[in-house]
């Protein structure tokens, strides 16, 4: 274990990565507790105020993330200043992701419908952390050989190919997939080639003047929010605490 963690983690400067994803995600984690318990009236926790104003956590938040990447930049991958800085970019990041419906529309939506985008905007970002690191790097380029590194045009190509993709499946709407494709390049090509979600800009200007498309279009998407949104709200639900009462 000892030689793995060496390897892996350690030699390629992979646990400051590895700090800040956990730190963010406990801070996440943590956050949401004293939130619900808070809204549900249990324990000693209430919401900080100063001279009549609610002071959001997304404000402790903004102040870590910036000590921390200012903190991560003046440091090497290694050492204690890297993983100092490493947890509090986390810490803070989490805080403010957290929020991350509340600078998106300026108001408290915090336990609202459009306070589901926090929930989705963590889980979106822990992913990708996740993904970097295991391994995987922006478009896939992590997969190639020696020999094709040297050759800088090929590189070229198919990170631009791959980032072509992504952008298209976001251009359709999918968003998740696009972000993801970033990562992945299978999962771009995949977005990429199917129907457009509808009222992206995709189907607003191709499918325009092809209502068949349109009609297929919308139907598979009506297809697939009967078959997702259910289980999507619920794991939101699990995470978020949405579904207990207001107080």
């Amino acid at each position: 274990m000892g030689h793995w963690w060496e390897r892996n983690i350690v030699e390629p400067g992979k646990l400051p990565l590895l700090l800040a994803l956990a730190s963010f995600i406990l801070s996440f984690v943590i956050t949401r507790t004293i939130t619900r318990l808070i809204r549900a009236g249990r324990g000693p926790f209430h919401d900080v105020t100063s001279g009549g104003t609610h002071v959001h956590h997304v404000v402790p938040g903004v102040i870590l993330t910036v000590i921390g990447g200012f903190g991560a930049v003046a440091s090497a991958r290694h050492g204690a200043g890297a993983a100092i800085s490493a947890v509090l970019f986390g810490v803070g990041a989490g805080l403010v992701l957290d929020e991350f419906a509340l600078i998106l529309h300026l108001h408290d939506v915090y336990w609202t419908e459009q306070g589901r985008q926090s929930v989705e905007v963590v889980v979106v970002t822990a992913a990708l952390a996740a993904l970097v690191l295991s391994g995987f790097l922006p478009f896939g380029v992590n997969e190639v050989s020696a020999a094709e590194r040297s050759d800088r045009g090929a590189v070229v190509a198919e990170v631009s190919v791959n980032f072509a993709f992504a952008l298209l499946a976001l251009v359709k709407g999918k968003l998740r997939i696009a972000v993801i494709g970033v990562l992945v390049p299978l999962v771009a090509i995949v977005g990429a080639v199917r129907l457009a979600r509808p009222g992206s800009p995709w189907a607003r200007r191709v499918y325009r003047h092809r209502p068949r498309a349109a009609a297929r279009a919308d139907r598979r998407a009506a297809r697939h929010d009967a078959r997702w949104d259910g289980v999507r709200r619920r794991a939101q639900d699990w995470i978020g605490g949405f579904s207990e009462p207001p107080t």
